[in-house]
């Protein structure tokens, strides 16, 4: 009798945090959203892919359609959104346009893409953009690119930051970070055009 009651009872749980606990797992296979956008769009699939889940906050590497690695991230803490000024994370297929601050050591700190200092210094503690920067461009027209959604005009980045806490919550003001161990294992494998897929689940 006891055991159907715990039976019952964890049934009970599922029902009611389903959601959240299907949030917690991994994202293991490639989101199908993302071959059919490449499909309406014309766009091959790359050797590697990046696949974004806000609301897991993680990305995940796939490799040839099968899955690689995870690792925690944090997107905007204003939400999901596509346009400038937002300071939200936008949504839909991208890709890395340009690989930045390659060679330098993690903790780097950059303006405008440019190299400023080190998180060392004290006046750099909290440097909002760290280590590599990974530019994102939005591949689809209208919705995350051009007008006033484009994803590179709004300097969409996946990068670094001082703040190494926070990853894993959404933290920033519409980019992706990534703590600086996983950003380095990432920038040194991915050439530049690889796929990035954001997506809210």
């Amino acid at each position: 009798m006891s055991g159907l009651v715990l039976i019952l009872a964890m049934s009970a749980a599922v029902a009611v945090c389903g959601c959240a606990g299907f949030h917690s797992m991994k994202q293991t296979t490639l989101p199908e959203a993302c071959l059919a956008t490449c499909k309406r769009l014309g766009v091959a699939p790359t050797k590697f892919i990046l696949s974004v889940s806000v609301a897991r906050q993680t990305v995940s590497l796939f490799e040839g359609g099968k899955f690689l690695k995870s690792f925690p991230c944090s997107t905007s803490r204003f939400g999901i959104g596509q346009t400038e000024g937002s300071n939200r994370t936008p949504l839909g297929l991208h890709r890395i346009a340009e690989k930045i601050g390659g060679g330098q050591p993690a903790g780097t700190v950059f303006k405008s893409r440019a190299v400023v200092g080190h998180v060392s210094q004290p006046e750099f503690a909290d440097a909002k953009i760290t280590t590599r920067i990974l530019w994102l461009e939005g591949l689809d027209p209208g919705f995350n690119q051009g007008t006033n959604v484009d994803s590179h005009e709004r300097y969409i980045y996946v990068h670094g930051t001082a703040d190494q806490e926070t990853i894993g919550a959404p933290a920033s003001c519409g980019c992706i970070h990534l703590a600086d161990v996983d950003l380095l294992w990432l920038f040194d494998r991915l050439p530049a055009g690889t796929l990035v897929w954001i997506a809210e689940d």
